[in-house]
């Protein structure tokens, strides 16, 4: 069986190649690429005749999945999916797995550090450093005490609530399915227009799909508190950019960190984000962390192994 990695995956080579020798040894042929391409037909020329591809975040369109003859296993080294051609991957019978839960961790503490960056200013703080100021300007604020708002509890969403309950805050949810561990613990699920009036701090974590799309917009920021913050390290598209745009240069919120976009980085300068006031801007990087990239390298051959043996996991709901 021929199997293709198409893209790194934030590991060393020496790691890629010492995760597949077994597949090597026990007969299989492993094709390693080392660089990204988001070219059709070089998608295409790596994929022809593989049985199993690997891929990562980069974009696999229908049109590859329809031209790799032999594809009968995608293995995305990703947890989002909605970068694949999924229409096509349905049509064809390939069987589609993801690297489910290999950055909750990383990406919860993602949005600790963008919130703390925005409550105790640190980006204004250093460049008053080398501008050679002081504090004037640079009154923080305290996490402790704020109501926070989970939009999502699902796991990153439930690590998230409680790295913040460990900070002193109350935490109040809305989610499709509610978790009684939390519950338990004193989240309080409510609607979302209501989350959205309540919290000092908003924080989303939701797949982008037909239901979650453009879900925050204009009349939900518009019920947010002018004192309030909110991060989204989820998907670019369950955000209406423009309005939140809109709402940070009128003062009528505090300020938003953003690690996810519309589109992937680098982000057009037409992007009304790249010039709202008070805003701590990554460049997608809430799933990047060392030992993310290890859990998920694993992952990805775990589930290479799975489907090989007939067992596969990880399957995503097409």
């Amino acid at each position: 069986m021929k199997i293709a990695l198409l893209e790194p995956l934030g590991i060393g080579e020496e790691m890629v190649r010492a995760l597949a020798q077994p597949l090597i040894d026990a007969g299989h042929e492993f094709v390693y690429y080392d660089a990204k391409t988001t070219d059709v037909e070089e998608l295409k020329r790596r994929s022809a005749g593989c049985e199993i591809v690997v891929i990562a975040n980069n974009p696999y369109p229908g049109e590859v999945v329809c031209g790799a003859d032999a594809l009968k296993m995608l293995d995305v080294a990703f947890t989002g999916i909605d970068h694949v051609g999924l229409e096509a991957c349905r049509e064809r019978g390939v069987l589609v797995c993801n690297a489910a839960n290999y950055s909750n961790q990383t990406v919860a503490e993602l949005v600790i550090g963008l919130v703390i960056d925005l409550y105790r200013k640190i980006l204004p703080g250093d460049a008053a450093v080398r501008a050679g100021g002081a504090s004037a300007g640079l009154m923080g604020r305290e996490i402790c005490g704020k109501t926070v708002g989970i939009v999502g509890t699902g796991r990153i969403g439930t690590i998230t609530a409680n790295l913040f309950r460990a900070f002193g805050a109350k935490v109040v949810a809305y989610s499709r399915t509610r978790k009684p561990e939390l519950e338990a613990q004193g989240v309080e699920y409510m609607l979302l227009d209501e989350l959205m009036r309540e919290s000092d701090i908003i924080s989303l974590h939701v797949p982008n799909n037909a239901s979650t799309r453009r879900m925050i917009g204009r009349e939900q920021i518009a019920l947010m508190k002018p004192t309030a913050i909110l991060v989204n390290c989820a998907r670019g598209p369950v955000l209406d950019a423009a309005a939140l745009a809109d709402a940070l240069n009128e003062g009528r919120i505090a300020g938003a960190g953003i690690d996810v976009f519309d589109c992937e980085p680098p982000i057009p300068e037409s992007d009304p984000l790249r010039s709202a006031r008070n805003t701590v801007l990554t460049p997608h990087v809430a799933f990047l962390s060392e030992e993310s990239m290890v859990r998920r390298a694993h992952i990805v051959f775990d589930n290479i192994w799975a489907y090989l043996k007939g067992v596969p996991e990880n399957v995503c709901k097409l």
